[in-house]
């Protein structure tokens, strides 16, 4: 009976072993077999600020003048070698076409700094994980025009190629955060200074700020601002480091890569290293057990007034970590999450899955929620008008406010990548819009015909790029930012 048993383990051992080898194999094929890496794949771009270099790079000026270092090698490494005419018009890295940066003024892709004589406060924008400055261009402009000192700073690893995520570590970007608040504090005084971040520059406000609580940094934010916050990230992004290690292996290259695609975004990248995902991981793992640990002694009581922008739904993101690891450990009373919900007139319940939006439910539901809540949603579901239903900290009460507001046609959520952009942003923005790019507009791209002909994945095309209600997102940070600390 024990031989049987042997033979019957050992026959399953290497019947297991063959299929994760051949599992493996085929994986590995299929990473091989995808589309070839580019100059801005594979290039290394060495002029970039790293943690090693905060004692070189001091200031936010010698920062600004290293980046001026390296858009010049991104000029002759990358543009310079990169062919141009007609078939390249859609090409990032082509100079002259639709989709080179340059024909913007300024380059949003480098960090931006809007003065203010006698500013109200000074602000610092924080952008996402392979984004760019650009994705904060017109709230900066709008708080500018309030009288505030604002900096879009351009994280390391950003702006340039792909490549520059191949390497980059979340702390080169938290000590490039403080750079930005020590200019700020220089300009706007220390007593006023806000933090915005979206996405994964969320996390990276979030750190700086548990550094001040620590008494590591200084000086203390008047007030955050997140949107599409990323305080927990899809498990894809968890595995990404296994490509990490095994694309150090020779002829293994593309496993550094979890997307490889044409870069015709010019102020964000379309492929996407698996570095990238594992940074987020430990950024967002490392501020989670802080707020955790510093919440062990009961609701976190001095933390910045904490405004928070969120799209029920989020295929990047995970939108219950906003709540069970951030705002439900901080003291009630001083924080808001503002929640825009899907599309739930009655004619979308037919294509949509059984529950798209759980988390509006969770907090409709809760009545000692330790923040306020202000849910943007349909008036009913035989309409597409949306009201705000606000209910404040502990509160069962709920207040409904109408915003002469409504879905546009056709769309059933907002998206990851929607919040911070306007409808008539010239890229992303609604194809009427009057301030569009005759050349190239992301924004809406209506196209249909068969399966396969297209460059990039049909899902690009289905994702919102802009907020349709966008006027209320940029009023309601203004009215937060003027009513905290300025």
């Amino acid at each position: 009976m024990a031989r049987i048993i042997w033979r019957v383990v050992r026959y399953l051992t290497i019947g297991t072993l063959g299929f994760v080898v051949g599992a493996v194999a085929l994986y590995v094929y299929w990473v091989r077999s995808g589309p070839p890496l580019e100059l801005w794949h594979t290039e290394a771009l060495t002029e970039e600020f790293t943690v090693d270099r905060a004692t070189e790079i001091a200031s936010f000026q010698d920062y600004l003048q290293l980046e001026d270092r390296l858009f010049a090698q991104l000029e002759d490494q990358i543009y310079a070698r990169t062919e141009t005419g007609p078939e390249f018009v859609l090409a990032r890295y082509s100079t002259g076409s639709a989709a080179d940066p340059h024909h913007r003024k300024p380059n949003w892709n480098r960090s931006f700094e809007l003065p203010a004589d006698n500013p109200a406060g000074g602000v610092l924008l924080l952008h996402g994980m392979s984004d760019s400055p650009y994705s904060f261009r017109a709230l900066g402009e709008a708080l500018n025009q309030r009288g505030y000192w604002v900096i879009g700073l351009r994280l390391p690893g950003h702006g340039t190629i792909p490549a520059g995520l191949k390497t980059v570590s979340w702390k080169d970007m938290a000590a490039a955060v403080r750079l930005g608040v020590a200019q700020l504090a220089s300009k706007a005084g220390p007593e006023s200074i806000h933090i915005m971040g979206y996405s994964t520059g969320a996390p990276l406000a979030l750190n700086y700020t548990l550094n001040v609580l620590e008494g590591a940094d200084a000086p203390a934010p008047a007030s955050l601002v997140l949107i599409s916050p990323a305080i927990g990230i899809t498990p894809a992004a968890v595995l990404a480091k296994w490509q990490v290690r095994l694309a150090a292996l020779p002829g293994l290259e593309k496993f550094a890569w979890t997307q490889i695609l044409p870069e015709f975004d010019p102020f964000k990248y379309n492929s996407f290293t698996s570095n990238a995902g594992t940074q987020v991981h430990l950024l967002t793992r490392a501020v989670a057990q802080r707020v955790e640990t510093l919440a062990a002694q009961g609701p976190i009581e001095n933390f910045p007034p904490t405004l928070v922008f969120l799209s029920t739904v989020d295929a990047t993101v995970s939108t219950d970590a906003v709540v069970d690891n951030l705002l439900e450990h901080l003291a009630p009373g001083r924080h808001e999450l503002v929640l825009f919900d899907i599309n739930r007139n009655k004619v979308n319940s037919t294509i949509l899955v059984s529950d798209p939006g759980p988390l509006t439910t969770r907090m409709l539901d809760n009545d000692s929620l330790p923040f306020a809540l202000t849910l943007i949603t349909n008036e009913n579901n035989k309409t597409t008008t949306v009201v705000g239903h606000r209910k404040p900290s502990l509160s069962a009460k709920t207040v409904t406010e109408a915003f002469n507001l409504a879905w546009p046609r056709g769309v059933i959520s907002l998206s990851h990548v929607a919040l911070p952009i306007p409808p008539d942003d010239p890229l992303y923005g609604q194809r009427t819009s009057p301030y569009a790019d005759a050349t190239l507009q992301l924004g809406q791209i209506d196209v249909q015909g068969e399966r396969g002909l297209l460059k990039f994945p049909a899902d690009w095309l289905l994702r919102l790029r802009y907020n349709p209600f966008y006027d209320f997102l940029e009023t309601r940070v203004i009215e937060w930012v003027e009513g905290t600390g300025s």
